[in-house]
């Protein structure tokens, strides 16, 4: 049975117009999170749209594009290792035991909300912090250098060169590159009714996949300039894998909660 999606291109503009002012380096950046949840927002069906509106209910703005960042403003030492997950060199397969100990890692914290987010029986504020923690961590997920080596701590200590300045390679993919594709708010906006657009349908909603997937991305050969110089051909390399790593974050997280959130 095909499930009629909602087209609702005037919130998903409202939904990155608002508070796209520059912030402290987050995963994906703010704008990056923003765009997938926008993403996500606009492939929801009917009925997961109006349990989400239920449980953010009383939110300043609530759409997940509103809700994408609250996990990085709500980040502590207990939580911050739940936004990535370290690989070792040259083996991008996930093993629990060795890569997340005791589920202290993004996978073992999604899997975690999206048990809570099921629940219909769970306390309305306890949903309301999973649904939140599960549109950022999801984003995340598809960020590359979230699946990368501990060594250089995901590219935070791996120093480049970006249009005369100095920043390290986790920054650059968390913003410059999303600036890049897009520079300015209106930018962001056209950007994700694009994605809107597309309705193909994503049926890998396994996290474990996901990163996986993202790992073998900062594995491949040219990920990590050797020169530390982050030039016009780097950007034009890499630019397009961003586009789809947020494409693709907002269409399974529009997937996941359509699955977690379907009618009885």
């Amino acid at each position: 049975m095909t499930i009629k999606l909602r087209s609702r291109s005037c919130c998903l503009g409202i939904a990155i117009a608002i508070f796209l002012a520059p912030m402290a380096v987050l995963a994906w950046g703010e704008e990056g999170h923003r765009v997938v949840g926008a993403i996500a927002d606009s492939h929801l069906t009917s009925v997961a749209h109006a349990q989400i509106q239920t449980l953010l209910t009383g939110e300043p703005e609530p759409t997940l594009a509103g809700i994408s960042v609250w996990a990085d403003q709500h980040k502590n030492s207990q939580t911050s290792r739940w936004h990535y997950m370290d690989f070792p060199a040259n083996d991008c397969s996930y093993q629990p035991e060795r890569d997340c100990p005791d589920g202290q890692c993004l996978i073992g914290a999604l899997q975690r909300y999206v048990v809570t987010l099921k629940n219909s029986s769970e306390a309305s504020d306890q949903r309301t912090i999973a649904l939140k923690m599960i549109v950022h961590l999801v984003g995340d997920a598809h960020q590359p250098l979230h699946a990368g080596f501990a060594d250089d701590k995901g590219g935070n200590k791996y120093q480049v060169q970006w249009m005369g300045r100095g920043t390290n390679l986790h920054a650059l993919w968390d913003k410059g590159l999303i600036e890049s594709i897009a520079p300015d708010e209106a930018g962001l906006i056209a950007l994700a009714e694009t994605f809107k657009n597309n309705t193909q349908a994503v049926k890998d909603l396994d996290p474990v996949h996901w990163m996986e997937e993202s790992c073998r991305i900062a594995r491949t050969p040219g990920f990590y300039p050797s020169d530390r110089n982050v030039d016009g051909e780097y950007q034009q390399r890499w630019a397009g894998t961003a586009e789809r790593q947020l494409e693709l974050a907002g269409l399974r997280l529009a997937g996941t909660l359509n699955q977690i959130l379907a009618a009885p």
